[in-house]
């Protein structure tokens, strides 16, 4: 990822599947490309024919690491996959996922996405009793406890594991004869399941990648839930008992999940329209045109625009492809940040007051250079809205999103924000109006990179590097 890049950065995707009579790892790399927007360092498959198993994972996007040729011998009726951001562990290839390891009971693959708060104790006990450890991540730990844990099938050993366990963990596990589907109490990452033709099963981080591989969405795997998919079909089973609290992140609705991606029941698009609305009611602006941060930030510019009556336009185009390369740029390319990323479009901005919606401000490194490339092109004002309260506190529940130190809406007023980026002004959504936009108030959020309200208490030392000894 480039250091221009002030998006947070969520911690994966995973995917799993059971199905005969189909080209399971096939399949498992398409909904892996549906998910690549989840993290972009490196990917994997697993696979299992009921007695061997195989996998393939590189570092880089989906497309750069799968061939036909590494795809061709990853064969069987089970298959399970990940594409990785760093959270727990830096970005090297004994971090990349799915682990695959031989135990008591046969294979078992893992793929994580989260991260667990308590990590470094369970390493240390994983290491007192004389487990070897070849990686940083606390996916391995994962994957280590399950294979020594007690219990004479997967289920009683996942229960020993999430009695133990604390923080954000959704899971995909292959075994010899099933893909197993697990959610942590607090359901902070998102899981949902889907029926393919036949006797086929997926489950997927997002709705999104179900529908390309043909799955029909069925559900979302509960808090607490261990979901097999075998030959009898799915089966549900009672893992740990759901936290008093729920705390599915709320980042997902602002900014992780793809638009098309159903959560909650909820279209992701049309709630972000909702923030977008929510904010042109509180923070109200005169101005000729209102556009998005691309991409992410469309959708709540056209809910802004639609509240507030102000025409929705583009001024920014995007390169989408500039973030997909291993090629660095150089020091002179390099101090052009954003102007690599986005290509002001000026017919559309000389002249006007701008108001530019984006779904969240992190460390606040590219605001400036936007603005600043908005200004050049001739815009005569621009009214900076944001989507999102301001973001104070840092996340340890499987999110990169800068520590408090690099937080600028922890060390900085909204004035002094508005300073350093170049704005004639700038309001953040409220936390109740955030609440509301979203509508869903059977299920509880984690909002604690708004609040400093952490749903679980925190475990010593965590942190990306906490298990590499930074």
């Amino acid at each position: 990822m480039h250091e221009w890049n002030d998006a947070p950065r969520e911690a994966c995707g995973v995917f799993g599947i059971y199905a005969h009579g189909v080209d399971v790892a096939r399949l498992t790399f398409f909904g892996l490309y549906a998910l690549q927007h989840r993290g972009q360092e490196s990917a994997g498959i697993a696979t299992c024919d009921g007695r061997v198993a195989n996998v393939h994972k590189g570092m880089g996007l989906v497309s750069q690491v799968f061939t036909e040729e590494n795809l061709y011998p990853l064969r069987g009726h089970l298959a399970i996959g990940h594409t990785r951001y760093s959270t727990t562990g830096s970005s090297k290839l004994y971090n990349a996922q799915p682990y695959l390891i031989e135990t008591a009971l046969g294979p078992l693959g893992v793929a994580h996405n989260g991260n667990l708060t308590n990590s470094p104790q369970l390493r240390r006990d994983l290491l007192q009793r004389g487990v070897g450890l070849i990686s940083s991540s606390d996916s391995e730990v994962i994957t280590q406890m399950l294979a020594g844990a007690a219990g004479q099938t997967w289920e009683d050993r996942l229960r020993v594991f999430m009695s133990q366990a604390r923080g954000a963990y959704s899971l995909t596990l292959l075994t010899r004869d099933a893909v197993y589907a697990v959610r942590d109490p607090w359901g902070f990452r998102p899981l949902c399941i889907g029926k393919m033709n036949g006797d086929g099963w997926a489950v997927s981080s997002e709705s999104c990648a179900l529908g390309t591989v043909g799955a029909e969405y069925v559900r979302e795997v509960k808090p607490g839930e261990i979901v097999r998919l075998d030959e009898r079909g799915m089966t549900s089973i009672l893992g740990a008992p759901t936290a008093e609290r729920e705390a599915l992140c709320i980042f997902e609705y602002i900014y992780f999940a793809r638009p098309d991606s159903l959560l909650e029941g909820q279209s992701i698009h049309r709630v972000r329209r909702r923030l977008g609305e929510q904010l042109a009611r509180e923070h109200p602006v005169e101005g000729d045109m209102v556009m998005g941060v691309p991409d992410s930030a469309t959708a709540h510019a056209i809910g802004y625009a639609w509240e507030s009556g102000i025409p929705f336009g583009e001024g920014l185009i995007k390169n989408r492809y500039i973030g997909r390369t291993f090629i660095q740029p150089d020091d002179r390319l390099r101090r052009r940040g954003v102007a690599l990323k986005y290509n002001p479009l000026p017919d559309s901005l000389r002249g006007k007051r701008i108001v530019l919606v984006d779904d969240s401000i992190v460390r606040g490194t590219t605001s400036g250079p936007i603005v600043a490339l908005l200004r050049q092109a001739g815009a005569a004002q621009v009214h900076m809205r944001v989507a999102s309260p301001p973001i104070t506190d840092p996340c340890f529940m499987g999110v990169d999103m800068a520590t408090r130190d690099e937080l600028i809406a922890a060390n900085h007023s909204v004035e002094e924000i508005a300073a350093r980026i170049g704005v004639d002004s700038l309001k953040y959504l409220s936390l109740e109006g955030m609440e509301d936009a979203i509508q869903h108030p059977v299920t509880g959020h984690c909002a604690a990179c708004f609040s400093g309200d952490y749903p679980l208490s925190l475990g010593e030392d965590i942190g990306k590097y906490a298990l590499e000894g930074r």
